[in-house]
């Protein structure tokens, strides 16, 4: 079975790893060099994308400088490394790139990286000297944070000043959060040390991925490089397993630290590894000798604590209240199978009051679409499926009884096309779901051929701008079959699909390991002719648009494939949804000018888009004390809207009999971007601290995840109550609900 994938940014959070680069750390002072197999992965990827790829590109001078251009900005992402004379400096190189490829010599680009290392090192340097002295917080000047889209620094002395106004920032930010001038030297010359710190265990696996990256993103957007790790790490998180002790793990300075034991894994099993808990030392067996592993790399250390199933690994300990001159304590565990259970399909019942009956609404939390492609071609019976999974969701919700259900897209990249085709399978009686157009023109109809469904009633989507590729498959078949009414802001804009090339197969050698290719194969295709491409998949019912459409989904790209449209499919629509939204929509605003909860975030939501447009922040203290003054005020009328009793027109969590009352998770953001906009929103009422992640204590960070997991879900609430609008309007209105649900008009 191909791996045909469709990702925006699929998340590769995982139990017990990082998807980090090769092993080894590097001594600061010694150049990085490509590696003989690296060397061999580029020529053959070369032939593969200049051949196969949905866009065949040829690897030509034009190609060599575009990858020239993404390669600086990949390792400089905000142009405070390097200035324009040192892109001035490997002027020549601009079209010798794809010599570089074709001629197994990548010194060219392992010298670019080199010397990206050496300014690294001197803007950090830069930065300690400028502790010395106390910045003056009086003088009226501001600070660009984003400079992705900015101009490369001239010289010198403009990388200076930039680098000058982002430690007074940084400054600033801890004065404001009440710090004196001695704890925020102390820290923040701690955290650029870390910084450099952090940099140098970056390899050559590391260098030679961000390049083929380059490379790869320059033909489209959504073609990538993988190397054997990252491989590795793709595979974990479409089958949701992998074989260890069920430990996610978390760098905190030197030390690798737990940071959540997974229930009835060998780690909680053991009943002797806390949260906090510091991993010294690893070894292999019962007898094997133990390996030093403070300071190392994560995921140097998780490929350590991974192996065979049923196999030993013991781990040197140091318990999180121990200091660091405490004894360690050993532990061995037998390594097993551990499902990612947290990245699976979840449900949870919400009930609203309407009039004087209640509305059930059966929420079902998708956040990637997962399979196990390797347990399915060999016929393992109960293989690891979203579709699988869902099913089984929506048999338990049938059972309780619910009028309506959600399924939650949020920030769903991606995964399996064949999952998205089976889903959708689910919702309606057989029949086209997806349209693919090969790069010879050849467009195949993907169909669901399984008879009869699995929810006949009314069911809706929601999604946001995070919701891309197998999850625009899905809503927008929904959408086309009139089956589901589709809730939130329009998604993605990802038409492409992917599938998984394994290098070694043209590599010398039973043990090469020349990584994979992630490579645009097709676009697919609405049943209706349309794309999402660019355009994404538009909302029938729009929610507050949260994320920054130019910087964030399909259409932020520059080489985006462009909008197109085909010969429609042949399919019966399954209901007219499209007569009942005006009815939902109507009530919709009506109920929201009424919730001061969504109308707070409404304004938390514009309050972030201007921040975002200016793009400049005051470093005068002044100015900064009076903005910090207005998000307390902020914080405040939140925290007050909180402590108050719940309005008697929110959703209600129905408990789970099995498991006792939980509150509704959305899913992860899909990409760092993703993450850091919905931070952002979410942070729009929050004081800053100034501090960084791993600056907090772990407890206070896994406190703030809790309440910002726990927190009143608003757009969740709304589309509910949207869907339970739906069902009133379907039971007093039999014509309305024969159109609608034309599955059920005969029961």
């Amino acid at each position: 079975m191909k791996k045909q994938m469709l990702l925006a940014a699929m998340s590769l959070a995982i139990l017990s790893a990082y998807a980090g680069a090769a092993p080894t750390d590097k001594a600061a002072d010694v150049p990085l060099k490509p590696a003989a197999q690296q060397t061999q992965a580029a020529v053959w990827a070369s032939r593969v994308l200049s051949r196969y790829h949905y866009k065949a590109t040829p690897l030509d001078d034009a190609m060599s400088e575009k990858i020239f251009d993404r390669y600086f900005k990949s390792l400089d992402a905000e142009k405070l490394f390097f200035v324009q004379a040192d892109l001035d400096k490997y002027a020549d190189a601009k079209q010798k790139l794809d010599d570089a490829i074709v001629g197994e010599n990548l010194q060219l680009p392992f010298n670019i990286y080199n010397l990206y290392q050496q300014r690294f090192a001197e803007r950090i340097a830069y930065a300690r000297e400028l502790l010395k002295s106390k910045p003056d917080f009086t003088l009226d000047e501001s600070y660009q944070y984003d400079r992705e889209k900015a101009e490369w620094p001239k010289d010198e002395t403009e990388v200076k000043d930039l680098w000058r106004k982002r430690v007074k920032n940084d400054w600033l930010r801890l004065k404001l959060a009440g710090k004196d001038d001695k704890a925020i030297r102390d820290m923040l010359d701690k955290r650029y040390a870390n910084y450099m710190s952090r940099s140098r265990k970056l390899n050559n696996e590391d260098v030679f991925q961000i390049f083929m990256n380059a490379y790869a993103m320059s033909i489209e957007p959504h073609t990538n490089y993988l190397g054997p790790r990252a491989s590795e790490q793709f595979d974990i998180q479409m089958r949701l397993s992998l074989e260890g002790i069920g430990a996610v793990l978390q760098t905190r300075e030197d030390y690798t630290v737990i940071r959540e034991v997974v229930a009835g894994s060998p780690a909680g099993m053991s009943g002797k590894i806390k949260v906090g808990d510091r991993i010294m030392g690893v070894g292999q067996g019962s007898t094997g000798p133990f390996t030093d592993v403070l300071g190392w790399r994560i995921d140097d250390v998780v490929a350590l604590i991974r192996g065979p199933k049923d196999s030993t690994v013991r781990l040197q300990m140091l318990p999180a209240d121990a200091g660091p001159d405490g004894k360690p304590v050993t532990i061995a565990l037998v390594r097993k199978k551990i499902s990612m259970e947290e990245q699976s399909a979840k449900k949870t019942i919400m009930e609203v009051r309407d009039g004087t009956v209640k509305r059930r609404v059966g929420v079902i939390s998708l956040p990637t679409f997962y399979m196990d492609f390797e347990a399915r071609r060999k016929g393992e019976k109960d293989f690891k499926s979203a579709t699988r999974d869902v099913a089984r969701l929506l048999a338990e919700l049938k059972k309780e009884k619910v009028d309506n259900v959600l399924i939650d897209l949020r920030n769903n990249g991606g995964g399996s096309l064949t999952e998205a085709v089976e889903l959708t399978g689910l919702f309606i009686d057989r029949g086209p779901v997806v349209q693919q157009r090969s790069a010879e023109g050849k467009v195949e109809v993907e169909n669901d051929t399984v008879p009869g469904l699995a929810w006949d009633g009314p069911v809706g989507v929601l999604i946001n701008r995070g919701s891309a590729s197998a999850s625009e498959i899905f809503a927008a078949a929904m959408q086309d079959y009139g089956r589901g009414i589709i809730i939130g802001e329009p998604s993605f804009g990802k038409g492409t699909v992917q599938t998984l090339i394994n290098l070694d197969r043209f590599g010398q050698g039973d043990k090469a390991r020349l990584g994979e290719l992630k490579m645009t194969i097709a676009q697919f295709f609405r049943i209706n002719g349309g794309t999402t491409q660019l355009r994404g998949v538009t909302p029938d019912i729009k929610l507050p648009t949260i994320a920054d459409a130019e910087n964030f989904g399909e259409s932020s790209y520059d080489n985006a494939l462009p909008y197109t449209v085909i010969k429609p499919a042949v399919y019966i629509p399954a209901g007219e949804v499209k007569d009942i939204v005006p009815l939902l929509e109507k009530k919709h605003q009506a109920r929201v000018a009424k919730d001061k909860d969504f109308q707070y975030l409404v304004d938390d939501i514009n309050y972030v888009k201007k921040q975002r447009k200016e793009n400049m922040i005051s470093l005068n203290e002044t100015a900064r004390r009076k903005e910090r003054d207005q998000q307390e005020a902020r914080a405040k009328l939140r925290e007050a809207r909180l402590a108050a009793a719940p309005s008697p027109d929110d959703p209600i969590l129905v408990p789970d009999p099995k498991e006792g009352l939980k509150q509704a998770v959305s899913p992860k953001p899909a990409s760092a971007k993703a993450a850091r906009q919905a931070a952002a929103v979410k942070g729009a009422s929050r004081t800053d601290d100034g501090l960084q992640g791993d600056e907090r204590s772990l407890a206070a960070e896994l406190e703030a995840e809790k309440a910002a997991k726990n927190a009143k879900d608003v757009l969740l609430n709304e589309a509910v109550h949207i869907l339970a609008d739906e069902v009133g309007l379907l039971k007093t209105d039999t014509r309305l609900a024969s159109r609608v649900l034309p599955y059920t008009s005969d029961r």
